[in-house]
């Protein structure tokens, strides 16, 4: 029997946030997937403005499920969702996100299963809040110091999310990188999908607030690397404003590749430092 998919997507009055067609859309071309076993659970913050009396209505014409109640935020909302999911794998969507691909699915199931992996990455299509798409390629030798590659073109085998004990909640807008670089440590089989099928919406929040972001990103470091390497505050800032790695550090990371890609390993992270460096100069 072919596993089950579930399809997680949080929302929040998105009526009154002028989401209503994409949400439309993104329901659409779901429901046009060539693979069947799949499942929309939409995890509602209580919305006031008719969002719940459309997902009902939704959820009676059989395209999805949803829970409506209070929550602390969108980890918060996933890692509920997570818990209610009937799908052995996982893929987290935004109400304004949709799968373009409507073969995607069977085939992202296909490579996981044919290669016993526990999760995906892929290319996808970002829009910008300023009216603007580019192609976001994954990049995941630079998993250690940025985000590699976009949530939304991932898909997670649940067994691993509940065993990594889901997303860290107190990262409010980087709780998604925390997670790759926890499932990348301990060497979870991540499988490429070589096709791009999922556009998304860069998260105005992470552009509202680039401090908070840094923040963040700093304590992730500290969270998961302070056991590999003595750090502090002027090391952390380098490794975020600049993705400057003490070497020590590196050939710690280097081990949870193959030994046939450890160089390829070092030559990004020299690369993605002299990006960041070249940026910061030209600021």
């Amino acid at each position: 029997m072919e596993p089950f998919v579930t399809i997680l997507t949080t929302t929040d009055n998105i009526i009154k946030n002028g989401n209503a067609d994409a949400f439309n859309l993104l329901v659409t071309l779901l429901d046009m997937q060539t693979y069947h076993n799949v499942e929309h659970l939409i995890i509602d913050k209580m919305s006031t403005d008719g969002t719940v009396e459309m997902l009902k209505d939704y959820k009676n014409k059989g395209y999805l499920q949803f829970f409506s109640e209070r929550d602390t935020g969108k980890f918060n909302a996933y890692n509920k969702g997570i818990m209610h999911a009937k799908g052995k794998y996982i893929a987290f969507l935004s109400c304004d996100d949709f799968i373009h691909d409507i073969t995607a699915i069977a085939d992202i199931v296909e490579l996981l299963e044919n290669n016993n992996g526990d999760f995906t990455f892929a290319p996808a299509y970002c829009r910008h809040p300023e009216d603007f798409v580019f192609l976001f390629e994954p990049t995941m030798y630079n998993a250690f110091q940025v985000m590699p590659g976009s949530r939304q073109a991932m898909f997670f085998k649940k067994s691993m999310l509940e065993k990594e004990n889901y997303f860290d909640e107190k990262f409010k807008l980087m709780a998604d990188f925390d997670l790759i670089i926890r499932i990348m440590l301990k060497k979870y089989k991540g499988l490429y999908f070589n096709r791009n099928y999922v556009t998304y919406k860069l998260g105005e929040k992470g552009l509202a607030e680039p401090e908070r972001v840094n923040e963040e990103s700093k304590n992730i470091f500290y969270k998961n690397y302070r056991n590999l390497y003595p750090l502090n505050d002027e090391i952390l800032e380098r490794m975020v404003r600049l993705s400057e790695f003490p070497k020590p550090l590196l050939d710690k990371l280097a081990t949870c590749f193959p030994e046939a890609d450890r160089q390829l390993f070092y030559e990004r992270c020299e690369t993605m430092n002299n990006i960041r460096v070249n940026a910061l100069q030209n600021q």
